[in-house]
């Protein structure tokens, strides 16, 4: 089959159709790139809690509007790969073919005034890998803009690689919260997303995190990987928790990063956070809420968004260099390409916490 630019031969690209539908793996016409584009081959790329969500709820990661999943064919939004030639080389930066990188999936279409600011993740005609109409990459071989394209140290795994997409939320989310040296944090979930937030917290100097979820296991894990404290929600009302929260930290958290989407668990950030302190919503529910705005309102709590990320995958592959993060823990399960359709029914399940898909037999590297 024909390519842009030239012949291409077809490449195994899981696809999802859907909870309804299923899905399958599927051969797809490798493109030829341009010129600026590198084509790396996939070795890692990661599956976590926020698969198959966009009709029931998704982080700030996820897409921002609600389709269905047939709008595109390849899945995966996160990825590690080497480099392959292609295009005449390689612009923006100093990429030579057989490289490590790992891949942002959120591409700027064109300099519009959101790119000028360099808050590029806010523009509105952003491609973004499996964000309806866009394919994603999970597959053995993609084409990317290589000003995108990251090289890895020699000391960063392709699985580490592929998990600096969700730590990226959590980098974007510190950031919009003001997390620093001696902050006390709380963190509403302890899903994947929560958990990197809770590693970035950490790492950037917060002094004290506590954590709260339904699930006994997910904040067992999240105690193991540095939480200094975890409550679990039972039956009680938000201003409940967030007095269990108090009650944990010994005083009002000044960071509250909510990473559920769910209402009751905003409403319960809004009470614990303290005066003057912030509330990030990373997690995407509903379009509609009812919150307490009067309370953030009188005792000033600011109320900050978060939407993907930007500017954060230098920090990530620092962070992973030097060992002051380490996402292995998170990984539970491990799947071969072909395995695809597995990985997703086990994510779509609610089993484990970030699963990810070996692309590259050869890759011995867990």
């Amino acid at each position: 089959r024909e390519g842009q630019g030239g012949v291409a031969p077809l490449l195994p690209a899981p696809l999802s159709r859907g909870p309804a539908a299923g899905g399958e793996v599927r051969a797809l016409p490798l493109l030829a790139g341009r010129r600026g584009q590198s084509s790396p081959t996939k070795q890692r790329a990661a599956r976590g809690g926020r698969l198959l969500r966009s009709r029931s709820g998704c982080s700030s990661g996820d897409i921002w509007r609600r389709v269905t999943s047939a709008d595109s064919e390849a899945r995966g939004d996160g990825g590690s790969r080497r480099r392959e030639p292609v295009g005449g080389g390689a612009q923006g930066r100093r990429l030579a073919p057989g490289d490590r990188v790992a891949i942002e999936p959120g591409v700027p279409r064109e300099t519009d005034e959101f790119c000028k600011i360099g808050r590029y993740n806010l523009s509105p005609s952003i491609f973004f890998c499996a964000t309806p109409p866009d394919d994603g990459n999970l597959c053995r071989y993609y084409k990317h803009d290589a000003n995108f394209c990251y090289k890895l140290p020699d000391n960063v795994t392709y699985e580490e690689g592929a998990l600096i997409e969700p730590l990226s939320v959590g980098i974007h989310a510190c950031r919009r919260a003001g997390v620093t040296l001696g902050s006390k944090v709380l963190i509403c979930g302890a899903g994947p997303i929560g958990l990197v937030t809770l590693l970035i917290a950490k790492a950037m100097g917060a002094a004290q995190v506590v954590i709260t979820d339904l699930s006994a296991p997910r904040l067992e894990k999240a105690k193991e990987i540095g939480a200094d404290f975890a409550v679990q929600i039972k039956s009680e009302s938000p201003e409940e928790v967030a007095h269990l929260v108090e009650q944990a930290l010994g005083c009002m958290p000044d960071i509250t990063v909510e990473c559920t989407g769910a209402q009751a668990a905003i409403q319960t950030g809004i009470y614990a956070t303290r005066s003057g302190g912030t509330l990030v919503l990373v997690g995407l529910g509903p379009e509609m809420a009812t919150l307490p705005i009067v309370n953030a309102a009188v005792r000033e709590v600011d109320i900050r968004g978060v939407f993907r990320y930007c500017n954060t995958w230098p920090m990530a592959i620092a962070m992973l260099a030097s060992k002051k993060v380490d996402v292995q823990p998170l990984v539970t399960h491990r799947f071969p390409l072909e395995k695809a359709v597995e990985a997703f029914e086990t994510t779509k399940k609610g089993l484990g916490i970030k699963i990810m898909l070996k692309c590259d037999p050869s890759d011995q590297n867990p």
